[in-house]
């Protein structure tokens, strides 16, 4: 994940540690009594790594508790994001002065059954995967990638982005990936929107890992 993203992004992954860390107050107040122990377990290294970001910043501990979407509520000043997936999770940080927005995901490399694909995928964006190299499981590098893209909209817009209203393309030999929103999203939107966002993407170890940042 550390190699998608500028400098001025701070990352942590999680170790065999993280998973059952210390939550800071207002952080176990976020998961009530009920939560699975699934759900704890990514909470706590989610919020274990979000820190550990923020240390590499710099900046004192803080909280990072759950806006009622589950959204993760980072301290004023700071842009972060977190991601998990069976076995890995990692978050990453930034001073709000030099980067806007950041997002990430991991998926597990896998194929997608026909009915999540048309969930996720466009019509063209189903044919262009399938044109694609073999090897590689394309849909869920393309769902990594609108996971990815909506985690950068959110914060800036303060809306969510259904799976079609953004039109992926990748490019394999780049490692890139462009997300062209749909214009009824981004007219419709409360503040200046971007219609166009881009990152980069891997695949390895058995997962998909993508990333994105918009600038001030």
């Amino acid at each position: 994940m550390r190699d998608l993203l500028p400098v001025a992004v701070a990352v942590a992954v999680a170790g065999p540690a993280d998973w059952t860390g210390q939550l800071l107050p207002a952080e176990r107040n976020c998961l009530g009594g009920r939560a699975v122990e699934t759900r704890r377990r990514d909470f706590t290294a989610g919020r274990v790594c979000a820190r550990r970001a923020m240390a590499a910043l710099g900046l004192s501990p803080a909280a990072v508790p759950s806006a009622a979407d589950r959204s993760p509520v980072w301290p004023a000043g700071v842009v972060g994001t977190i991601t998990h997936t069976r076995g890995y999770c990692a978050a990453a940080a930034a001073r709000a002065t030099q980067v806007r927005s950041v997002g990430i995901d991991a998926e597990q490399h896998r194929e997608l059954n026909p009915g999540v694909r048309r969930l996720i995928c466009l019509p063209e964006e189903d044919e262009r995967c399938a044109r694609l190299p073999a090897g590689t499981f394309w849909p869920a590098v393309l769902f990594s990638a609108k996971e990815t893209v909506y985690k950068v909209w959110h914060p800036v817009v303060g809306t969510w982005l259904d799976f079609h209203d953004a039109l992926v393309t990748l490019d394999p030999e780049a490692g890139t990936f462009t997300a062209r929103i749909a214009p009824a999203r981004v007219d419709a939107a409360p503040v200046a929107a971007p219609a166009r966002i881009t990152g980069r993407f891997t695949v390895d170890d058995g997962l998909v890992r993508t990333a994105a940042v918009l600038l001030p």
